[in-house]
């Protein structure tokens, strides 16, 4: 915990009040609240683009505790908006960290809240469901609280993607590889290319509203729609590409948003969860094989199930146990599939890593 001990407040949409103390910067953030259930791997969640526009609850009970280090991280800085833990460490263990994460925390201006009661929190969102909430270190009053977190827009909605996205196309991986990979980024993880590039391939980023025509450039074997924040209906610049991509019928591989957006490419709906999945432990079976996998996940939209079993060219590969949502989809009549979770698994277990085997084999036979 802090030292500090500068109070500070969250207060949630629908009016609930919750006191603790300053942790990070100090300020003012706003965001939609969500929450991970993951033990480790904070500064990878921290990172995560697909987080751009949230703030974070960390449901373990102690988040710092081995301190942050360069190698740990999923971009180039913190993209959630705000953190709330029940206790925020200053204090590390591990040897190879480079500082602690105060220090980090201050550096990429996030304003974080400790000495929550978490596991109410966490529970109080998973009956009522994701709403906005605010958090501040230097506002006091309820009622400017409130007026400020009724202008916060709803993330049903929101086109977040481009925001996050690079500005500029990059390489990756040997040029020379047999395997290209024209890569659309909706706000990609580092580990997902580095995935692909440790199997041979090489991959070529671009910006999130780049043309078909330009991805075709690249004369790509196989094409990736990577994961990202925000509404997937608020994208028809994606849709109208994904579609495109799908005539060229060249390999597709599409995770998390990028399994929203094959599906809407197909004309099957997406919606907004309750309070979505988040966390490095959630059970999927492969409904093809029969086995299961213990799965990474981070995402607020699913795709509608009802329009998926009906859907004539729509297979689906891969169930939530949990809840029996869609977590996986294929295509009858050309190759092209996608997951809901994140089998690039940074953290978490390696249980679905066959899946990027699986995108290479299908480029090599094409």
């Amino acid at each position: 915990m802090s030292q500090s001990k500068q109070p500070a407040i969250l207060l949630l949409a629908d009016g609930h009040i919750f006191h603790g103390f300053s942790f990070g910067s100090t300020g003012t953030a706003t965001g939609e609240i969500c929450f991970n259930t993951g033990m480790t791997g904070y500064q990878e969640v921290f990172t995560d683009p697909s987080y751009a526009g949230q703030i974070l609850v960390m449901n373990n009970v102690h988040i710092g505790n081995y301190g942050v280090k360069s190698a740990d991280v999923e971009s180039s800085s913190v993209k959630i908006r705000g953190l709330i833990a029940r206790n925020l460490e200053e204090q590390f263990s591990r040897l190879q960290a480079e500082g602690d994460l105060n220090e980090y925390l201050k550096a990429n201006h996030i304003v974080a809240i400790e000495d929550i009661d978490t596991r109410a929190l966490v529970a109080h969102i998973r009956t009522k469901g994701a709403m906005n909430c605010i958090i501040s270190t230097e506002e006091p009053a309820i009622t400017k609280l409130k007026e400020a977190l009724a202008k916060v827009p709803d993330m049903d909605g929101l086109e977040l993607a481009s925001t996050v996205s690079t500005t500029e196309e990059y390489e990756l991986g040997d040029k020379n590889a047999l395997l290209k990979v024209a890569v659309l980024d909706l706000g990609i993880k580092q580990h997902i290319l580095q995935c692909l590039v440790s199997r041979g391939a090489h991959v070529r980023v671009h910006p999130a509203k780049t043309s078909f025509q330009r991805l075709k450039e690249f004369n790509p074997g196989g094409y990736f729609i990577s994961n990202g924040p925000g509404d997937p209906s608020a994208m028809p610049y994606a849709i109208t590409t994904v579609k495109a991509i799908l005539q060229d019928n060249k390999p597709v591989f599409g995770i998390c948003l990028g399994h929203q957006l094959l599906a809407l490419a197909n004309d099957i709906p997406t919606f907004k969860m309750h309070h979505g999945h988040r966390g490095l432990n959630h059970p999927v079976k492969n409904i093809i094989t029969g086995q299961c996998e213990i799965t990474t996940q981070n995402h607020g939209f699913g795709v509608d199930p009802e329009a998926v079993r009906k859907h004539p060219n729509v297979e689906i590969t891969h169930v939530n146990l949990n809840d029996d949502s869609i977590e996986g989809i294929r295509l009858k009549d050309r190759p092209a599939f996608s997951v809901q979770y994140h089998p690039e698994s940074t953290p978490g277990p390696h249980d679905s890593r066959y899946l990027f085997d699986r995108f290479i084999e299908m480029m090599n036979a094409n």
